[in-house]
């Protein structure tokens, strides 16, 4: 890990030169050419004022038409572009068009997402003695999302600023939120402040996106939600290959709820064997690697199971601990409307008085879209976005239907710390009446290995979501 600190502090080092070399030098925008081996981040500089040669070959200035990058090609299966607002940049597809401003110093657009839940469960005894558990019907989420550019420099310069309901807490916290810099002469882009780490592909998706209504237990246990921090996001289009490295740390989030690291260093390196837009086929396989110092020396890994309103079904309570590593593999293959995928990863946490216990994880999922939709990829970012029906129901169509069945397993025994072990098997339907409106019916089944009982529940799980 620390060659991985000294990689990234080379890579600031050098992107901070070459920007200030780039300010005396006008920058030429650069198009998604595989000969050129990188692609400029296009999406955040639609309105930005651009050279192109004129029919005499010399630069004449042209300005692109403000326009929002994901209505310009809202049937496209492959995104080639990124902001500031990375996955939670909201859908393509324009609900309104009074939430935008387009001036000449700034840009800015408001979105938002709601989203309301009912859960029912049905224990079997030993279930029943671990927890307790009633019908419940909850806020899960409600989030206003900012984003825009900064037209009057001549690299893409964009930020974001998010802010989200936590329903778990019922207070407001600041989600994603800071600035994007394009860096063409490093293949990619610039992140600083708050943002997704970029450790696995699932928590780098927006959760409006997801195709499950949770995240797998090991994930929420494991992944902190947000880090304060840098990283570069890099693509090589030519070599279908693209990469996430950050550096982040609490002084800024310390004593909030998704903040249990003071430290940490993410990697996540991506490859792309094939990802063709004409046969809508797609093979995504990544690599995840994570280090971390616990704040004041304790960590603490707990997990809901895939349930919202559920108690911590896996727990391991806090223990000392003076680092964390993490690693784990990815992948992903999608051809036309099914989608296969699976991660899995390991923890081993640096704790002498509990022997340096190692926990697993993850899961496998299926998803088939009924109504011959492909659910979209960013091969910058490296995640799948959401689904816009081609036939809305509003618009006197089926919306689009997609089945999803998932297994999930997580493993948080290990030598003295036994936070327990969970299974859960769940099928799904996600009716997408539009882009902004979208229906979650889930059955679950899980089996909880703790407190030596070993306890099944049913789960019966409903959600709306409404994105604006």
């Amino acid at each position: 890990m620390k060659a991985l600190r000294l990689v990234a502090g080379f890579i600031v080092l050098t992107a901070a030169s070459r920007l200030l070399l780039a300010q005396e030098a006008v920058a030429t925008p650069l198009a998604l050419n595989p000969e050129e081996g990188y692609a400029q981040n296009q999406s955040a500089s639609a309105d930005v004022p651009t050279k192109a040669q004129d029919g005499t070959g010399q630069a004449s200035t042209r300005s692109n038409e403000a326009q929002d990058p994901h209505e310009a090609s809202p049937d496209s299966t492959l995104e080639n572009t990124v902001d500031a607002a990375e996955s939670d940049d909201g859908p393509r597809r324009q609900l309104v068009h009074f939430n935008e401003y387009h001036g000449p110093y700034f840009t800015i657009r408001v979105g938002g997402g709601f989203l309301y839940e009912a859960d029912a469960y049905s224990q079997d005894s030993e279930s029943k003695q671990q927890f307790s558990m009633s019908p419940a019907f909850k806020v899960r989420d409600s989030r206003l999302l900012f984003r825009g550019r900064f037209p009057q420099f001549d690299r893409s310069v964009t930020w974001c600023a998010g802010f989200m309901y936590d329903g778990p807490t019922g207070k407001w916290f600041v989600r994603q939120t800071g600035v994007m810099i394009a860096v063409p002469e490093l293949w990619g882009n610039f992140f600083i402040g708050r943002a997704k780490e970029g450790f696995s592909l699932n928590k780098v998706m927006a959760g409006y996106d997801g195709w499950t209504m949770e995240r797998s237990t090991m994930n929420d246990a494991t992944v902190p939600l947000l880090a304060d921090g840098i990283k570069w996001l890099g693509y090589s289009p030519k070599h279908g290959f693209s990469w996430n490295l950050g550096y982040f740390n609490d002084i800024m989030s310390k004593g909030q709820s998704f903040s249990s690291y003071s430290s940490q260093e993410v990697a996540r390196l991506i490859w792309l064997p094939i990802h063709s837009e004409e046969t809508r086929t797609l093979f995504h396989i990544g690599a995840n690697l994570r280090y971390g110092k616990p704040v004041d020396d304790k960590l603490r890994l707990k997990s809901r199971p895939e349930s919202f309103p559920a108690p911590f079904f896996l727990d391991t309570g806090t223990f000392d601990a003076t680092a964390s590593r993490m690693a784990g593999p990815e992948v992903y293959y999608r051809k036309g409307s099914w989608l296969f995928g699976s991660e899995y990863w390991w923890e081993k946490v640096s704790s002498q008085s509990k022997g340096d216990p190692v926990f697993h994880g993850g899961d496998v999922v299926v998803t088939w879209l009924a109504t011959g939709e492909t659910r979209p990829y960013n091969t910058v970012g490296g995640y799948f976005l959401d689904i816009d029906p081609k036939r809305p129901v509003f618009k006197g169509g089926p919306g689009a239907w997609e089945f999803v069945f998932r297994l999930s397993h997580t493993d948080l025994n290990s030598g003295p710390v036994q936070g327990g072990r969970f299974v859960r098997f769940t099928p799904m339907a996600n009716w997408y009446l539009s882009e902004h409106v979208r229906l979650e019916m889930a059955y679950g089944y899980g089996r909880l290995n703790r407190f030596d009982l070993k306890g099944n529940t049913q789960f019966f799980q409903t959600r709306i979501q409404f994105q604006l």
